[in-house]
Parts: C-alpha cells; sequence; structure tokens
C-alpha cells in the first residue's frame, strides 16, 4: 500500500484536571526528521513520542505540538527551590566573570524551564493521557497518509496509462516510418548509384535502420512501467524506488527522443517526458 508523508491529525483529551490537545503535521523528506513543541511539564515525553514515531513512520518531516490548558483551580504553581537555587549559582558563576552583564528579571527567571512547576494535578495521570493521546493521533495520521497515498498511486497508474498509449503508438507507427525511411534513402542514392558499390549501399541502409530502430528502448519502457505497477502494490516504504524507476524512464525516453526521425515519434516522446515529469514530482511525497 503506498503511503504519502503528507498529513495531518489532531486530537483532545479533557479530563478534570484540564485539556491537552496534540497535533502532528508531516510534509515529505528524504529521512523522518521529527520537532517537538511540548510544555515544560511534559518535555520528558519527547523521548517516548521520538520513538514511536521511529517504529511507524520511514520518512517524512514530522512536526508534533501538545499543548496543556489547566484547569482553572485544578492546580497551583509554585516554584521548584531545587532549580531555582541551581540557577541562581550559575548566574553568580557569570557574573564573576562578566560582572557588566545584565542579570535577569524576576519573570525572567520564572520563564526558565522547570522553574516554575504546577502542583494539586496528578502528573504521572497527564502523562499517561498525553502518551495514549500521541497513539490515537499517530493512529489517524497514518490513516491519513494512506488515504493520501491511494490517491497518489491512482494518478501515477493513469499516468503509466498514458506511457503505455504513447509506446503502443510508437510500436504501430515505426514499420511504415521505416519503411518510408528506406524508400526515401534508396531515392536519394539512386542518383548516385554509379558512385557506390552495393556493399556501400547497403552498409548505408543497415546504419540508417539502426539508427531509427527503438524496438529496445520501447521493450525497457514497458519493463519499467511494469515495475512501477508491481511497486504501487507492494508494503513499506517504496518511494526511492519509485525515483530511481523515474530515472530509467526518463532515460528511456530521452534515448527515444534522440533517436525520432519523425515529428510524430518526437512528439510522443516528449509526451513522455512530460508524463515521467509528473509522476516524479508525485513521487517525491511517497513515503
Amino acid at each position: 500500500m503506498v503511503h504519502s508523508m503528507t498529513a495531518f491529525s489532531r486530537q483532545t483529551h479533557e479530563a478534570d484536571y484540564g485539556t491537552l490537545t496534540l497535533e502532528l503535521r508531516s510534509v515529505n523528506q528524504r529521512y523522518l526528521e521529527p520537532h517537538f513543541r511540548l510544555p515544560d511539564s511534559l518535555r520528558e515525553l519527547e523521548s517516548a513520542f521520538r520513538e514511536g514515531l521511529r517504529k511507524r513512520l520511514n520518512r517524512g518531516k514530522v512536526e508534533l505540538s501538545l499543548r496543556f490548558d489547566a484547569e482553572a483551580g485544578a492546580d497551583s504553581l509554585a516554584v521548584d527551590a531545587r532549580r531555582l537555587g541551581e540557577l541562581s549559582r550559575v548566574l553568580a558563576e557569570v557574573g564573576q566573570h562578566c560582572p557588566d552583564a545584565p542579570q535577569p528579571s524576576r519573570l525572567a527567571l520564572l520563564d526558565y524551564p522547570g522553574v516554575l512547576v504546577r502542583e494539586g494535578a496528578d502528573q504521572e495521570r497527564i502523562k499517561a493521557d498525553a502518551l495514549n493521546l500521541f497513539k490515537r493521533a499517530l493512529d489517524e495520521h497514518i490513516e491519513g497518509r494512506a488515504r493520501e497515498g491511494e490517491r497518489l498511486a491512482e494518478l501515477i497508474s493513469a499516468r503509466l496509462d498514458g506511457v503505455d498509449t504513447h509506446v503502443a503508438e510508437v510500436r504501430r507507427l515505426m514499420p511504415d516510418i521505416l519503411a518510408r525511411q528506406r524508400e526515401a534513402l534508396l531515392a536519394r542514392l539512386e542518383e548516385v548509384r554509379a558512385t557506390l558499390d552495393s556493399q556501400r549501399l547497403e552498409a548505408e541502409l543497415t546504419l540508417m535502420a539502426q539508427k531509427a530502430d527503438v524496438d529496445e528502448e520501447l521493450d525497457r519502457l514497458d519493463t519499467h512501467v511494469s515495475e512501477v505497477r508491481r511497486q504501487l502494490t507492494q508494503k513499506g516504504p517504496i518511494g526511492r524506488r519509485l525515483d530511481f524507476l523515474m530515472q530509467e524512464l526518463n532515460r528511456e525516453a530521452n534515448t527515444l527522443s534522440s533517436k525520432s526521425v519523425v515529428a510524430d515519434t518526437t512528439r510522443c516522446a516528449v509526451e513522455l517526458k512530460v508524463l515521467i515529469e509528473q509522476m516524479r514530482e508525485q513521487i517525491q511525497n511517497i513515503e
């Protein structure tokens, strides 16, 4: 099943202590790149969140935001004396080395992580609820990735059908193109036949046919298209494999274009490259 790297999920949990809101956003990225915005009181959950993302996601830039809105009266604010003492000691050392540096205000000291704490609410309960909220949001997020992936697979399949159509058209045209090219060359050479021996003439015709023959390119296009279709049915990350196949398809389309001897095959080669580029852009968002 194809999974997109773009998705959004949001889950909320309300309790007597307040409200927890967790959001997950992701966009395409070559590797898994998580970013976290957590309240200080729940900062220690980052490692659990990071591990949960690593186990279930392979690629994407993921932003996790957790907000905690405490219920009025559910808890009270207090100062962590130990934390404040450590901060005071460090500031004193800084003052010895930099006596002219301005001292932080009391409000700035309270804003330092871990100095101001909430008392009254059951922190372990809040953390457990936050972890459950994360699991729900991640499930929803992965489902969203799968739905978007299905849409991408449909778009890619439609363009693969277009590639098949143009390849079939070139195959249909080639016998007539080669015959007309041979006749045209024979007509031109008829005028100078006296100056060319039969072996040289046959060699020229053979070389012309080899330059115009694109059977191998068409066969490889068919093979790559079949492999792309197969990859779209596989489980697990397939984005990098699909990106490689797009490079191979583009290489064959370029060769086909360079061998084109009439406007019809040139047009087909251009259309192939357009379809391949459209698929490549869509594949950038596949996990």
